[in-house]
């Protein structure tokens, strides 16, 4: 398929569109640091500018619009979250391209905490909102883990096909569990996820492989409990834009925190894949970001549809 894609960050979701066989046509996102980042490993199909202030007849013709629209606003670790927080409405400019360019498809993410703002009112209204356009919606929240991912994190997952398009969309089934329950494998532990992660106290040419210097106090907050490495690492957050607030987590031998590259594999980016900006704002993309490996999972049920020819 050809995509658009909004919100892209430093290009998780479109890594695993890209892993699935798709051709991005164009990207978008505020963030310089994080399009940088993108343009470095991704491409330079990518534009650097307000979503609001882009008309939609500049961007592309496409068969998918996908995006994980800016969530702050909705997540539950931001505590000072309401009703009248502008990055809520951002997710109308997400409609307003799929209103004008009218794709077969539309992917949207977002996390667990959208179901229960304003007692769910506000997810009912983004349903509502996304049927209005003429598309079949439908949702699912994931957890990550269940993917292969080293990372218990939990996103809401909308897929919407256009009313006139014979296909029904089927969520991927889980790879993983738990348990390892019903023949699936176990969890990936983020021990097992870093074999091979050379100590970056010693020389190496692993790109940000740096860690923040930031003491370790393990008093139950996030991102000062104690790491597990036989269970997936927590959700790696990042609270808000470049002038937010980011959460490292503690390396699993429980003596610093995780390097950018660690923090990477556990949102399971490419080795080699490099962040552009300093520390603090690598640690932001890599917490904003899609799980590259859970994004090829949704993206590859996609490849089902044999209703047109999409090159």
């Amino acid at each position: 398929m050809k995509v658009v894609s909004l919100f892209s960050g430093a290009g998780g979701l479109d890594l695993g569109f890209i892993a699935a066989g798709n051709e991005i046509v164009w990207a978008n996102d505020l963030y310089g640091d994080a399009v940088e980042t993108y343009r470095a490993n991704i491409g330079d199909h990518i534009v650097c500018c307000d979503i609001a202030e882009v008309p939609s007849a500049e961007i592309p013709d496409c068969d998918i619009v996908i995006g994980g629209f800016p969530c702050q606003g909705f997540s539950v670790a931001n505590m000072k979250r309401h009703e009248s927080d502008s990055r809520n409405k951002l997710y109308l400019q997400l409609l307003r391209v799929i209103r004008d360019k009218k794709p077969r498809f539309f992917l949207a993410e977002n996390v667990k905490g959208i179901l229960h703002f304003l007692g769910g009112r506000a997810y009912e209204q983004i349903l509502e909102d996304m049927r209005a356009l003429g598309y079949r919606v439908k949702s699912r929240l994931f957890n990550v883990a269940d993917y292969g991912v080293p990372q218990k994190r939990e996103r809401v997952v909308f897929v919407g096909v256009r009313n006139d398009i014979d296909f029904d969309y089927e969520f991927p089934a889980p790879t993983h569990d738990k348990d390892g329950a019903n023949g699936l494998s176990r969890w990936v532990g983020v021990g097992a996820a870093f074999a091979g992660i050379p100590d970056p106290d010693k020389p190496n040419n692993v790109p940000n492989h740096v860690y923040s210097k930031y003491k370790l106090n393990f008093n139950g907050y996030i991102g000062h409990r104690p790491l597990d490495p036989e269970k997936p690492a927590p959700t790696v957050t990042a609270r808000g834009d470049d002038k937010g607030g980011v959460v490292i987590l503690p390396h699993p031998s429980n003596r610093r925190r995780m390097t950018g590259r660690e923090l990477a594999t556990v949102q399971s980016f490419p080795f080699d894949f490099e962040f552009k900006g300093p520390l603090s704002s690598v640690y932001r993309q890599i917490g904003n970001a899609v799980p590259p490996k859970f994004a090829e999972a949704v993206a590859r049920q996609f490849n089902a549809y044999q209703g047109g020819v999409m090159k």
